[in-house]
């Protein structure tokens, strides 16, 4: 019997008002011993995984009496966030939590549009490492200071004397107990205010490891730095072809490379992507520590790789005059867009050039003396171009979103310290590489789903209805009309309203505010669609060197697609961990992405703090009941708070998102330009403080 479908069942009834174990063992007969465990365990399965809670020792449905799981987010001001996929929930009993812990909730009221809960007990604490700096005291012990405005509760050091500290030494503290919030000196990480580390310590906060471990640097040891006999087995030789890298100028790994030619009806492009799976072997100290780490995480002056240099930088790096393994979709693509026929097959090329962005983008617009270098490339400079054009008309027939977003580069001196902040350049070279990408990413999840093997795919759902009614309104303050309906939301719909937005002076906060209401895009095992492309199939296939995801792709691929097919033993045991993998690549995405953005405002809060007092011309790009968020052209964002306006009183109004006065009847809403002088800003923060000049 399905005793825990059958408690579920009796439980959802609007008639259920509470029954005991002993009445359930009634109601459902159960006598012999085996019933009796059967039933036990469905109840005790129930109870750990939270689906039942038992209240004066009758049992309910949780979410039937408002109680539901979630991940914590703190607010610097005391009071924070309960959220999960479905709820974002307001609360102020956060005095014995910490950022992340994964907790038990019930709501105090479920307003829709301000739902409140209090925490019943923390589950997991996630965050295991402090970060922060040594303050030393006359005659005292040290004190220890977090870094994280997060941490309001005082942290007791076990290990002062085994340490030479002096007063703003930065360290790791690794915590040992969380209440009270007890820990061990794991590190040293040095002066606060020597070069580098401020990103060191960030890095560290978020629990990012920085150095490899023994286990992997002995298999590497062993792995050799150029293409062997046994490596060409059962591979394509492609080293005659016309095969190029285009990456930025900066770039030191390579992992994917192209090959066009000009057809009677369009153009066969070869995507030759890395075979990393060829040297980290499944369940190795290597592809362990890869799966841990989930993906590279790139930041102003360095990047912490998923792989080891040997490796990213060395013999799976697709570098110039030199052979390498790779795994090649060549697909035969019409004037009109469509993928007449494909291949993907293992293989070894060697690159001809190492181009760059620029370089190419110098080629486009018949830069002389780029043209003389590499005439040589001429030709298949143009029949990039033509290709690229035909894929991205057929990706905007079907809708695909292009927010055309700015984002920010960050520009560092010889002492680490933020010189600058500019606009990065997106030229038409690093959109021809991006649509390439994207179709032999399209490709290849076809190729898995059809062949109905084991995959990992990126997919990305429709937006929240909710989080689209709201953009609709904003868009609507801006005189553009949304046609169709929330629920059911087709991306080429969005497409037609950011096109309409294009032509308004606020398009940059229109698309933002697009983009902040989408799902975030995530990892799964099933191929479930990607709204934000258009596309029915996707997955990540192109970032190997990069991205565990597009490992997994290869290693499927290798496994299902160019061997003999495993049993269905094997294929049961796989496709359940590619979706353990998958949430576990999702999360580790989710925290690279909250690292880099953490970077981020710390150098730009940098920069600006050689600018206090100087004006500029932004644009309003948020707007909350304590004041609204200005966007400088260069991407530098800050706040004017609500107490600073003090030519009326300002009231927040949800209907128009925006604060208006109360007696003059001013206005400052989404999308508006204003004049701010910038007056304080903090790296240690992350923040900047504007006012209206």
């Amino acid at each position: 019997m399905d005793y825990e479908k059958m408690l579920k069942d009796i439980m959802m009834s609007h008639k259920y008002h509470g029954m005991t174990l002993d009445e359930f063992k009634v109601m459902f007969d159960v006598k012999s011993a085996q019933e009796f465990t059967a039933f036990m365990k469905a109840v005790n399965t129930g109870l750990e995984d939270l689906a039942f809670i038992e209240v004066k020792g009758k049992l309910y449905l949780s979410e039937k009496l408002g109680y539901f799981k979630g991940k914590v987010r703190l607010n610097p001001k005391g009071f924070g966030f309960v959220e999960n996929e479905d709820i974002q929930c307001y609360t102020s009993n956060t005095k014995h939590v910490l950022e992340g812990d994964e907790v038990l909730a019930r709501f105090i009221h479920e307003k829709q549009e301000d739902p409140e809960c209090e925490i019943i007990k923390v589950l997991h604490h996630n965050l295991t490492h402090l970060v922060g700096s040594v303050k030393m005291k006359k005659e005292k012990r040290p004190l220890f200071m977090p870094d994280s405005a997060l941490i309001s509760q005082k942290v007791r050091i076990l290990n002062w004397n085994e340490f030479k500290l002096v007063h703003d030494s930065k360290i790791l503290v690794r915590i040992t107990k969380y209440e009270p919030l007890e820990g061990l000196i794991e590190k040293v990480i040095g002066y606060k205010y020597d070069p580098g580390v401020d990103i060191t310590s960030l890095l560290l906060e978020h629990d990012v490891t920085l150095e490899f471990s023994q286990d992997v640097e002995k298999e590497i040891s062993r792995i050799p730095d150029h293409l062997i006999k046994k490596d060409k087995v059962g591979r394509e030789d492609l080293t005659d072809q016309l095969i190029i890298t285009i990456d930025g100028d900066d770039s030191r790994d390579f992992d994917d490379a192209i090959s066009i030619e000009k057809l009677e009806d369009g153009y066969r492009l070869g995507v030759h992507i890395a075979d990393v799976s060829h040297y980290v072997k499944e369940n190795s100290a290597l592809d362990k520590e890869a799966y841990e780490r989930g993906t590279s995480i790139y930041v102003c002056d360095r990047v912490v790789p998923m792989l080891p240099q040997y490796l990213s930088n060395g013999i799976c790096s697709l570098n110039p005059d030199v052979e390498r393994c790779t795994i090649s979709c060549v697909m035969d693509i019409t004037q009109k867009g469509e993928v007449t026929n494909y291949r993907i097959f293992p293989s070894y090329i060697r690159s001809k050039e190492r181009m760059t962005y620029k370089n190419v983008n110098g080629i486009i617009h018949k830069d002389e003396a780029l043209c003389r270098k590499y005439d040589h490339l001429l030709e298949m400079v143009e029949n990039m171009l033509r290709l690229s054009h035909v894929i991205r008309k057929r990706r905007e027939s079907l809708g695909c979103l292009d927010f055309d977003t700015k984002e920010g580069k960050i520009v560092l001196d010889n002492k680490g310290k933020a010189k600058d902040v500019v606009v990065r350049e997106r030229g038409e070279s690093e959109r021809i590489i991006e649509d390439f990408m994207i179709q032999a990413n399209e490709v290849v999840a076809s190729h898995l789903k059809w062949m109905d093997v084991p995959g990992m795919y990126r997919v990305h759902e429709q937006p929240d209805p909710k989080k689209m009614r709201e953009f609709v309104q904003i868009a609507q303050l801006s005189g553009l009309k949304f046609k169709g309906n929330v629920l059911n939301v087709h991306p080429l719909q969005c497409q037609k309203l950011l096109n309409e937005a294009k032509k308004k002076p606020d398009y940059s906060v229109l698309s933002t505010s697009l983009l902040r209401c989408m799902s975030k895009a995530r990892y799964d095992a099933k191929c479930l669609g990607h709204f934000g492309l258009a596309l029915n199939d996707y997955t990540h296939f192109t970032s190997p060197i990069r991205r565990y995801p597009d490992l997994v792709v290869h290693r499927m691929l290798r496994k299902y697609c160019f061997g003999d097919m495993p049993d269905s033993k094997q294929v049961n045991k796989d496709e359940k961990w590619v979706g353990k993998a998958a949430i576990h690549a999702s999360d580790a995405e989710r925290k690279a992405v909250e690292c880099e953005r953490d970077v981020d405002d710390m150098k730009k809060a940098e920069y600006m703090e050689k600018h206090v007092g100087e004006v500029y011309q932004g644009m309003i790009s948020g707007v909350t009941r304590f004041g609204f968020f200005v966007e400088l052209e260069n991407t530098v964002e800050g706040l004017v708070h609500i107490s600073t306006l003090n030519d009326d009183h300002y009231v927040y109004q949800e209907a128009t998102r925006s604060l208006m006065g109360m007696h003059r009847q001013k206005k400052y809403s989404m999308g508006q330009k204003v004049t701010v002088r910038c007056v304080s800003a903090s790296r240690f923060k992350k923040q900047v403080d504007f006012i209206l000049k």
